[in-house]
């Protein structure tokens, strides 16, 4: 039997975008922002004077008719649409990536700041810097226990007739992917480890996919996908102190 509560879940991220307004939060939310911006900007410059490159390529190939050679407005439409599909997919797993560090401390100010206590006495900068490895790990388990779920959904998607259920295992896979991914920073502020996490959200399995769908939507979203990770963050926050607490470490 499926417990928790999907509505209650599908409330945490609206609650963690009213916590990165916070002041004592912001500086954290800003920084990995201001990053990921400028990461995303260059990314999207430099893929346009590729693609431009491969239109004129492109273009010169094609026979010399006029009507022809008129379709590389075509081609524009199409690499705009292309670009924007894969920054908001790759989007979510880079940003994660870069703000990591940024993002556990996040969490343990949203902790601090929903319950008044302290999570770790040594907040100092130099303590983040030593955590940056631990936290690109964290990441990359992530990465390794998300790819052979995601090729065998693509390996499902090939078959006849299954294939119809495919989009729905891929949206709800996407939902526990997004509750996994930020629940793991407060959990691993509190040494959760990355299985652990992983029966701890199995125990409140409909708040999670309530809480991963709102995620998953918004993070196809461009520019709105700017803002969804460090609220996703905070959101995940709350989510650990009300669905699963602090004091199940």
């Amino acid at each position: 039997m499926l417990k928790g509560n999907f509505f209650r879940g599908l409330g945490y991220l609206g609650e963690g975008f009213r916590l990165i307004r916070q002041p004592g939060l912001r500086l954290f939310v800003i920084i990995p922002l201001i990053i990921n911006i400028l990461l995303f900007g260059l990314l999207f410059f430099f893929m346009g004077e590729l693609f431009a490159g491969l239109i004129a390529a492109a273009m010169a190939w094609l026979p010399d008719w006029a009507w022809l050679q008129a379709l590389d407005w075509l081609f524009w439409i199409l690499y705009g649409a292309v670009i924007v599909l894969m920054l908001a997919y790759g989007f979510v797993i880079v940003a994660n990536l870069i703000g990591s560090p940024f993002y556990g401390y996040l969490a343990e100010l949203t902790e601090k700041h929903l319950t008044g206590q302290e999570v770790n006495t040594d907040d100092s900068w130099a303590s983040i810097i030593k955590d940056i490895p631990r936290a690109l790990w964290r990441e990359v388990q992530k990465i390794l226990y998300y790819l052979p779920r995601a090729i065998g959904l693509l390996i499902i998607g090939l078959i006849p007739v299954v294939n119809l259920v495919a989009a729905v295992l891929w949206f709800l896979f996407n939902s526990w992917m997004m509750a996994l991914q930020y629940v793991d920073y407060p959990a691993d502020n509190h040494k959760v480890s990355f299985p652990a996490l992983r029966r701890l959200l199995g125990d409140t399995r409909l708040s999670a996919f309530g809480f991963g769908l709102p995620v998953a939507l918004a993070a196809m979203v461009p520019v709105l996908n700017l803002f969804v990770v460090p609220a996703a963050v905070c959101g995940a926050t709350a989510y650990w102190v009300r669905e699963n607490g602090a004091t199940r470490t």
